[in-house]
């Protein structure tokens, strides 16, 4: 089959117009077209309000045409390596210590399944709760409920990501990435996830998908244990012996020569335990707030008209703060809502999500100023006692059960302190303040100077009854877990993984790393070339 790429089509375009323009690009008569597949659509909103799709197909001719077009340059279509196939590259040896993954995020979910795929058998660790169990625990604590330190929107299966719309759209370019998707779409995610160009799951869709790859990693002989606590580990030599687990008060040992360490950003105790113990280092990151919109105005600022039959618009922002920091939107999130994400007592901490329809009538966004390692102090657990200084501060101002908030309009002195159309969406409720009381100098005043330039790039960002919620401060991990070129720590066999260990930023990317780790651990445990 044959990729073709940038087939522009009308919104209401049918697979006849589609089949039409390929044979036109391929200069073959439709006819000639034995099969066709939809690779890749995009939305192309440059000329707006005349908006487009872009499209890529993957076309099936007869030979002898197929010959034509690939002298006239006409590459070849790539189909997705399926991860089962990229594992099996690897055969276990008769006997050997299961290996040990800890967290159970999109990277210690990609690594186990690697693992069991290979014939691994690996034991899953995971703190929280599975995530029917963890998903009722979030709406308690949403609803004005106690929080369960141990499982809640930072900690449980599915990791943080599940509870921030399932966006796999990544900056990173990977090979593995294609392989990423499938696996997603297998699973229950919708093969849409291969085509959209901006691919998202939804976070009501995502939880059945994660229970689906736990299934599939103990169908093939793994074992999930939850409510289980990683809390130290045993060497000889340099290199690993054993693991200590804590689960229902009581303590034991499993002896392993390889252990994933795949935390997850906010596993705070468990990098008070490493340090000392495991080369760390402190690595920038970002804090800031949450910013609502009304999302018909996004769509309108994106589309030039109102939305019709195009999805909910999002949109990417950045720019340089006067002191050479970056400021920047991340985790965008259409027609979706603030949620409550702290991990800890006595803190606030804010995220987004979004359900697979997107039909929230806010948009919301992190909206967020670079933290440099100078910004908190050299030592590696500096960072995670900033932000946790921050997310106090909040907590206090909010008096304990609110979220802090400030419309666009008090920020820039050109409106008024009071709520306007936007109503903010954070479960608990808001606390009306200055942010200037909770957050750095350099935070506010950064996203003070970025409202207007983006309100430049994007109609109506800086309007006055825009809301920001806050605090912002789990955007990334705080620090770094050193790995070598075998993705080893300091202690051979201990394998940091994932975003948590400072190697992923999100949940696609930090597969892909968990992918990479479990072939590695796989490798390291003995496994030879089945093919």
């Amino acid at each position: 089959m044959l990729r073709l790429n940038g087939i522009v089509l009308p919104l209401d375009f049918d697979s006849a117009l589609l089949a039409r323009k390929a044979a036109a690009m391929l200069k073959v008569r439709p006819s000639d077209v034995k099969s066709m597949r939809l690779a890749k659509l995009s939305i192309d909103s440059r000329r707006k309000p005349d908006i487009r799709y872009v499209a890529a197909v993957e076309v099936e001719l007869p030979a002898g045409a197929e010959r034509r077009a690939r002298s006239h340059g006409f590459a070849a279509a790539e189909s997705a390596k399926h991860l089962c196939g990229i594992a099996r590259k690897i055969a276990p040896p008769r006997q050997f210590l299961r290996p040990v993954v800890v967290g159970s995020g999109p990277a210690g979910l990609f690594c186990a399944l690697t693992l069991a795929y290979s014939g691994f058998k690996p034991i899953v660790v995971e703190r929280g709760d599975r995530v029917d169990e963890r998903l009722a625990k979030v709406k308690t604590y949403a609803g004005g409920g106690e929080l369960d330190p141990e499982s809640n929107v930072q900690f449980g299966e599915g990791g943080a990501g599940t509870f921030s719309d399932g966006k796999l759209a990544t900056g990173i370019s990977d090979s593995l990435i294609s392989t990423v998707l499938q696996e997603f779409a297998d699973m229950g995610g919708g093969e849409e996830l291969t085509i959209d160009a901006k691919p998202h799951i939804g976070t009501d869709r995502l939880v059945s998908v994660v229970a689906n790859i736990r299934r599939k990693i103990e169908e093939l002989g793994g074992e999930v244990r939850f409510r289980t606590r990683f809390v130290g580990f045993e060497t000889s030599g340099g290199e690993l012996r054993s693991v200590r687990l804590e689960s229902g008060g009581a303590s034991y040992s499993v002896d392993t020569r390889v252990c994933v360490l795949a935390i997850g950003h906010s596993a705070r105790d468990t990098f008070e335990m490493l340090d000392g113990k495991l080369l760390l280092e402190p690595k920038p990151f970002a804090v800031g707030v949450r910013i609502e919109h009304l999302q018909t105005d996004i769509d309108l600022a994106q589309y030039g008209r109102r939305r019709g039959s195009l999805p909910p618009a999002d949109y990417k922002l950045s720019c340089k703060t006067d002191d050479g920091r970056g400021c920047f939107t991340f985790c965008m999130c259409p027609g979706g809502y603030v949620v409550a994400a702290a991990s800890e007592q006595g803190g606030v901490v804010t995220n987004g999500m979004s359900e697979s329809r997107r039909d929230g009538v806010n948009a919301n966004s992190a909206l967020l100023v670079g933290v440099r390692a100078d910004d908190f102090g050299r030592d590696a657990l500096a960072g995670m006692r900033f932000q946790r200084e921050i997310e106090r501060k909040a907590y206090l101002a909010g008096k304990g059960q609110r979220a802090v908030a400030m419309t666009v309009g008090a920020l820039l002195g050109n409106g008024s302190a009071s709520l306007g159309a936007v109503r903010p969406t954070y479960p608990r409720g808001v606390e009306l303040c200055d942010l200037r009381d909770i957050l750095p100098p350099f935070v506010t005043d950064g996203i003070k100077s970025a409202l207007p330039i983006f309100g430049s790039k994007l109609k109506g960002f800086d309007r006055p009854d825009a809301v920001m919620t806050g605090v912002e401060s789990r955007s990334s991990s705080p620090l770094r877990i050193l790995r070598d070129d075998k993705f080893d720590s300091s202690v051979k066999g201990l394998m940091p993984c994932g975003e948590g260990a400072g190697y992923a930023g999100g949940i696609t990317s930090s597969a892909v790393d968990g992918i990479k780790v479990g072939l590695a651990a796989a490798a390291a445990l003995g496994g030879t070339s089945s093919r």
